[in-house]
Order: C-alpha cells, then structure tokens, then sequence
C-alpha cells in the first residue's frame, strides 16, 4: 500500500496516521522512543504490508506483469492503488474524499517534529505538490512510478511500467476491488 491508503486505513487519530506513513522512513529511527500513538501507526502499516503481500489478488495482479518487470510489480500495485482508492472512494467510506485528503494533509505539517528527515522531506512534496489528488489521473500515476524508477540505484526496467498497466487496467481494477474490502475489514481489527 502507499502513502494515502495507508492513511485512509489507519486508526483514527492523527498520530497514528503519521505513524502509518513513517512505516516506510523508519531506517535510523528509534520507533521504541516513539509515543505510543505513533508506535500503533507504524505497526498498523507493517501488518498491512504483511496482509496485502500475501493476498491472492494482490499476488494474481504481480503475475500479469512482464516477467522483466513483475520484480517491481509490487512498487507499481502500492502506488496504483491510490488511484483505484481515488476512484472508487465511496464504496469505502462516507467521508468526503477532498475534505479527507485536506486534513491528512494539515495533519502531516502539524506533526512534522514526530517524523524522520527524510519522511519531512517526502510530506513536505506531498502537500506542495498535491499528490493525492493528482494520483485520480493514470497519467499521473505513470510520472510517479518512473520517479520511483529514477530513484533506483541499480539497472533497471521498472521505468515505462504504465504502458504495461494501461491494458491490464480493468483486470488490476477488480482484482483491486475484490481485495480492498478484505484489506478494510483486516485494517480495522489491528490493535
């Protein structure tokens, strides 16, 4: 999952939301030294990862990829599904999808001081930038992802990957939509 699913499931407090996006900056942090809030933030996105991994839509999306890029698939799936979740925001929830991702954002500059540098730095282009939003549009989706490829330290084949999603675009979709209300249901039992 990315950022704003992670957001969207978390437990409902704002430092358990930015704990729930600190999951992925928590190199060099002491997360033991974190309030306890956060602390259930942090744990509530390492149990969604863990869920989602393992899920059987989840995995039958990863093996429509290219067998040269099904290594990223997974990257490819965190950051497609915020758009899928922007897309189908009602089957979800009641809350207004605009008035949601405004708070989440307040949220994330409010409590800047509970974050790692490198996670202030991410927010801090999330906010500017309006990614949330930006990621309702497929186009949108395929400049973040060959960012993402950009960032990678290695030879790779991760970059162009939206050509491969266009076409698979329905396929990814329901087998989204087959595995977000089993995700919600698990999400909203962590403790």
């Amino acid at each position: 999952m990315n950022h704003l699913a992670h957001l969207f499931l978390a437990p409902d407090s704002p430092e358990a939301r930015v704990g729930s996006v600190l999951g992925d900056f928590t190199r060099g942090v002491n997360v033991a030294a974190l309030p306890k809030s956060v602390r259930l933030g942090v744990r509530h996105h390492l149990a969604v990862d863990s869920f989602t991994d393992k899920h059987p839509d989840v995995l039958a999306s990863k093996r429509l990829f290219s067998s040269q890029r099904r290594k990223f698939a997974g990257v490819a799936l965190d950051i497609l599904y915020d758009h899928f979740l922007l897309r189908h925001w009602g089957r979800f929830t009641d809350a207004d999808q605009n008035t949601f991702i405004q708070s989440v954002y307040a949220e994330l500059q409010d409590n800047e001081n509970l974050m790692s540098a490198d996670m202030s730095r991410t927010t801090r282009h999330i906010v500017s930038h309006d990614w949330f939003r930006s990621y309702r549009d497929l186009d949108n989706i395929g400049y973040a992802l060959d960012r993402v490829a950009g960032r990678i330290r290695f030879q790779n084949s991760f970059a162009g990957i939206i050509h491969e999603i266009r076409p698979l675009h329905s396929e990814l979709e329901d087998h989204f939509l087959s595995f977000f209300p089993d995700l919600q249901t698990f999400a909203g039992a962590i403790e």
